[in-house]
């Protein structure tokens, strides 16, 4: 359905970047012009044509113009894309709105997950979800800022588990960073944090799976601010990676070449301070120990 603004709406309040392929795809086929015709127009690859139309690549501002340009959109169309445009490189999606019509976003997170073949993700805070044994995952969920029914919690931990199945398809790569703040936090008594120590042992021994300590006694070369992920190197090269952020009201996901470069930049400078491998599972048995002498 077209409104009042000249921008195509599909059910379900869809993202920016769903209702910018929308738009173009649906300018595209009013206009009679093949993807073929289209990308020699605009000059880019027919692929990118198709990405852009299913939604998992963004033009650039200058191509969502020049596509507006080459179907003959009128200037209010052309003025709506640029707005549209801008706005799906940052998306904010609110928790309160996600979570009002269904139990929990794991197996949206999967998706966007199962995209990647490279994921970087760093949390000072707590383990990262595709880290966390089922016990830490519901106090997790129990604990979040947003409700969760209970009987939904049950539900998004074994959804969160499920992901965890990616950590194993050797053709994938996997790296961490974990504050030593998050290896501390303790959700729940101390077999639970035990459970969870040995848990970040275990995967770090996966050949496609590094995790790296960022400790405190350290010297940092750069400010562990909060948490993200950087989803880079589909089928198709890294032209599309894009960063996830949560933050306590609302997911960001950052789409905008320029952000995903500081955010690489970002890890760059976390993972040099980092500890790996046997220094990082010592580093653990170590903490291991910590906890059973105090709980005792």
């Amino acid at each position: 359905m077209r409104t009042d603004d000249g921008i195509s709406r599909e059910a379900g309040d869809p993202s920016a970047r769903q209702r910018l392929a929308a738009e173009l795809r649906q300018l595209r086929g009013l206009a009679g012009v093949s993807g073929r015709q289209l990308a020699q127009r605009i000059k880019i690859s027919q692929s990118k044509v198709s990405r852009i139309e299913s939604g998992t690549a963004l033009p650039s501002l200058p191509e969502a113009l020049a596509w507006a340009d080459a179907t003959g959109a009128s200037r209010k169309v052309r003025e709506q894309l640029a707005t549209l445009t801008e706005a799906a490189f940052t998306e904010v999606n609110p928790w309160r709105e996600a979570l009002a019509t269904r139990p929990h976003l794991q197996d949206e997170t999967g998706e966007r997950e199962a995209k990647a073949r490279t994921i970087r993700t760093f949390h000072p805070a707590a383990v990262p979800g595709l880290l966390q044994t089922a016990e830490y995952a519901r106090r997790v969920f129990s604990l979040s800022e947003v409700s969760y029914a209970e009987e939904d919690i049950a539900g998004a931990v074994a959804a969160r588990l499920r992901r965890q199945l990616a950590l194993y398809e050797e053709d994938r790569q996997f790296h961490f960073l974990i504050s030593e703040g998050a290896l501390r936090w303790r959700p729940g008594p101390a077999r639970v944090l035990l459970a969870q120590l040995d848990r970040v042992a275990s995967v770090s021994t996966l050949d496609n799976v590094t995790v790296g300590l960022v400790l405190y006694g350290r010297e940092m070369a750069a400010c562990p601010s909060h948490g993200f992920t950087l989803y880079e190197g589909d089928a198709h090269g890294d032209s599309d990676a894009h960063v996830g952020v949560e933050t306590t009201h609302a997911n960001l996901i950052v789409n905008h070449p320029d952000d995903v470069a500081l955010y690489r930049r970002k890890w760059l400078m976390l993972s040099r301070t980092a500890i790996y491998q046997d220094e990082a599972r010592e580093f653990i048995a170590q903490l291991g120990a910590e906890i059973r002498a105090t709980a005792q």
